[in-house]
């Protein structure tokens, strides 16, 4: 299974310095703009880079993505495909997940394809229009999993595939100045560094670890000096690297990297978690991880073993103090997937449950996120789409 997953994304504001969006006035009206971009004469005025790109932007709508929601919809009827139909209306971040998808294929839009689309789009919108973009193709990727191994070797050779075949003509298309009027949020190479840390017990890890740091260093340099685009780096999710043993490493991973790029910290402008995967935005009924029942803190129960970190947004903002700590601007971003984390149904908690008397107990009666194991991911049963993105990230 490759990651063709939906990838709803916002931004927390715990962390980001909340800019407003910026545009130079284009010339001319807005539909002989977009007009021209199709015919290849547009000439607009490039995007100032603001501190959040997702305040005051409009999100772009894959149109792939809704037609096939939409059918389904469709096929579905009822009460069922309404509710399916609205998703249609949710951001869904385009996946470069393998070489053939920069150029498309019958069924799927290339890059190219996608980015004029989002062009004609902003037509029509008196905001920017907010196009995300996954870069997700490393040599050796996710060298700690099966389902979603890549195309490429972790072998010299294929690193320069990596930078000759993929990274180059996507950022050739991203710093088209056609485009340059867009906000683009590229998320770069979900998993990869999270298991430079963790994973390096296992061989396949160790011989793509160097091709990772290399590959990435690489994305960012070409990516960084296109003006109107954002670089976010994955840091995987809570319940990956939540523990302060692999969360302190972590950090001085990214910053490693970053250090090497050409513009250094700034060449990163912000952090993404929980990327295609399961963990609650916030649990409401627990936010004191250490919060003592029956003589236990509830960190020590072993759904969470002893990780202090039960959500993405207490994860998020432990981990930008960790990488402020190693050397990144306070300024830096994060953003939180929130695509398929709308734990729903009917074992879902509405209050809080206090009457249980052992820690065990009381996380079981209080958790949002239902999975009998953190690390179970792929479609669990149970688990819902998540709050469609906003830019500021408020608890509740």
């Amino acid at each position: 299974m490759t990651r063709h997953r939906p990838s709803g994304i916002r931004t927390a504001a715990v962390v980001a310095a909340l800019g407003a969006a910026m545009l130079v006035p284009i010339a001319g009206t807005q539909s002989a703009h977009a007009a021209a971009v199709r015919s290849g004469t547009a000439k607009p005025v490039a995007a100032v880079h603001v501190a959040n790109p997702y305040v005051g932007s409009t999100p772009y709508l894959n149109p792939d993505y809704v037609s096939e929601v939409n059918a389904q919809a469709t096929a579905d009827g009822g009460s069922t495909g309404a509710a399916e139909a609205k998703v249609a209306g949710y951001q869904t971040a385009i996946w470069m997940d393998h070489i053939g998808a920069i150029t498309g294929d019958s069924t799927h839009l290339g890059l190219q394809a996608q980015l004029n689309n989002a062009e004609a789009q902003s037509a029509s919108s008196s905001a920017p229009v907010l196009f995300e973009v996954v870069i997700y193709d490393l040599p050796g990727r996710d060298c700690a999993a099966l389902a979603s191994n890549g195309e490429i070797p972790a072998t010299a050779a294929g690193l320069t595939e990596y930078e000759t075949q993929y990274i180059n003509p996507i950022a050739a298309l991203l710093g088209n100045s056609a485009y340059s009027n867009l906000r683009i949020s590229a998320i770069i190479e979900p998993d990869s560094l999270p298991n430079t840390v963790t994973n390096q017990s296992k061989p396949a890890c160790a011989t793509a670890a160097p091709y990772y740091e290399s590959g990435i260093e690489y994305a960012l340099n070409a990516l960084h000096p296109i003006t109107n685009l954002y670089t976010y780096l994955d840091i995987g999710h809570s319940g990956w690297l939540g523990w302060s043993s692999n969360m302190t490493p972590a950090a001085q991973e990214y910053a490693k990297v970053a250090k090497a790029t050409t513009a250094g910290f700034a060449s990163v402008d912000g952090f993404i978690s929980d990327t295609a995967n399961y963990t609650p935005t916030d649990e409401p009924y627990l936010p004191n991880s250490s919060l003592q029942v029956g003589g236990s803190p509830l960190d020590s129960v072993n759904f969470y073993q002893y990780n202090p970190y039960f959500d993405e947004h207490s994860y998020d903002e432990a981990m930008h103090a960790a990488l402020v700590s190693a050397g990144f601007p306070s300024t830096v971003g994060m953003l939180i997937d929130t695509s398929r984390d709308g734990w729903g149904g009917p074992a879902r908690p509405t209050a809080l449950n206090s009457a249980p008397t052992t820690a065990t107990a009381y996380v079981a009666a209080n958790k949002i996120d239902q999975r009998p194991f953190r690390g179970d991911w792929c479609n669990i049963a149970g688990a819902g789409i998540g709050e469609a993105h906003r830019a500021a990230l408020r608890r509740q």
